[in-house]
């Protein structure tokens, strides 16, 4: 079968462009491909991190693309339509996660439907941090689809909600497996410059308002005073506030500051060093995050926000904190680093790359 896949690839890096590049690998093994990529996501002004690209010393999956769709500018809309459509492919991919990208990939998607079926991937169907144009640019893009795959039963019942007259499949995040594997937790300390002598929570990637990370600063006066909390991400918006609550509870010796962008090659270390990731999240989808965490084996203590208690089933994988207070969060924290049985995952060998993309095809 011949598969064209348009979202966003290297050299961009973030979750979604992870995602694309495992799909791809694993699409490519008994179909022919070819990716479509982004010459421009977003202008540098709109952008709230320090760059969209990964840096060239970091050890990412290089999928060849051809970057040809400028999200800004609709010229490139009708010449990404001619570029697939001389492809001929079978089948088109989409890969969508926010409004702001609606206009463009809503377009060729609306143009190919007559030339081959188009299947959109959903990240998010309800942006996390809304906008005002937000409805009309989700309803430009959605009403131009007729199959979507949703990540999560939270993110189909978003979209069945409003347009209920597309197919919409639910196939959970795989698990991810460009990280590598486990390294001795001594070796992961020395790396990261951490004490031994203590235990680790980890807050792992962007951090973003809805994420929750107030929240979890909030609750460690309520934890055990040798449970250390480590925050690995780059801050999209402002820190300020976090920093005001680490001040007013006297947490600077317990919550340690990784304020970066995270290079593929690093994740190892700080899930090797960890007894639990914490998502106390606001609103939610789904969770990449999550998929990583599964991936080392790592329990998960979460909010009920959205389609996240869908990929925690027991404590063994971690704990769902049904009314999101400090108390509940600190209880969950407590549930799971008591367990012994947390580091079992059934699920683990389930969600494969190669399992999403025969169910995505069939």
């Amino acid at each position: 079968m011949k598969i064209a896949f348009l979202s966003t690839f290297y050299p961009y890096r973030g979750g979604i462009a992870q995602f694309n590049g495992a799909l791809y690998r694993a699409l490519e093994k008994e179909h022919e491909l070819k990716a479509f990529n982004f010459s421009l996501q977003y202008p540098k002004a709109f952008f709230p991190g320090k760059t969209q690209y990964v840096d060239e010393k970091d050890e990412v999956e290089k999928i060849p693309t051809e970057r040809v769709l400028n999200a800004m500018n609709p010229a490139t809309y009708l010449t990404t339509v001619k570029k697939i459509k001389s492809f001929n492919p079978d089948v088109l991919i989409i890969g969508y996660w926010m409004p702001y990208m609606a206009p463009s990939l809503g377009y060729v998607a609306g143009k190919m439907q007559k030339h081959c079926k188009v299947i959109s991937i959903v990240h998010n169907a309800v942006p996390h941090e809304k906008g005002v144009m937000d409805r009309s640019l989700s309803n430009y893009f959605f009403k131009r689809n007729k199959y979507c795959i949703a990540l999560s039963e939270a993110v189909k019942k978003d979209i069945v909600d409003s347009y209920p007259k597309i197919n919409v499949k639910v196939l959970h995040h795989p698990t991810y497996n460009h990280f590598g594997e486990l390294i001795q937790k001594k070796e992961a300390l020395e790396f990261l410059q951490l004490d031994s002598k203590v235990k680790y929570l980890l807050f792992f990637g962007l951090i973003r308002d809805y994420k929750g990370l107030d929240s979890l600063l909030e609750t460690m006066p309520l934890i055990d005073k040798d449970i250390h909390l480590v925050i690995a991400g780059e801050v999209y918006g402002d820190f300020e506030k976090h920093k005001a609550i680490i001040e007013k509870h006297q947490l600077k010796d317990r919550v340690h500051l990784h304020l970066k962008y995270i290079p593929d090659s690093e994740v190892k270390y700080y899930f090797s060093i960890t007894e639990a990731v914490v998502l106390p999240y606001k609103s939610a989808t789904q969770s990449g995050i999550i998929a990583v965490a599964k991936h080392f084996g790592v329990p998960v203590v979460t909010t009920d926000v959205g389609g996240l208690s869908e990929f925690i089933k027991d404590l063994r994988e971690g704990y769902v904190v049904q009314n999101n207070t400090t108390e509940e969060l600190a209880l969950g924290i407590e549930k799971v680093l008591s367990d012994k049985k947390k580091n079992s995952f059934e699920t683990k060998s389930e969600l494969t790359w190669d399992k999403f993309a025969d169910e995505l095809l069939s």
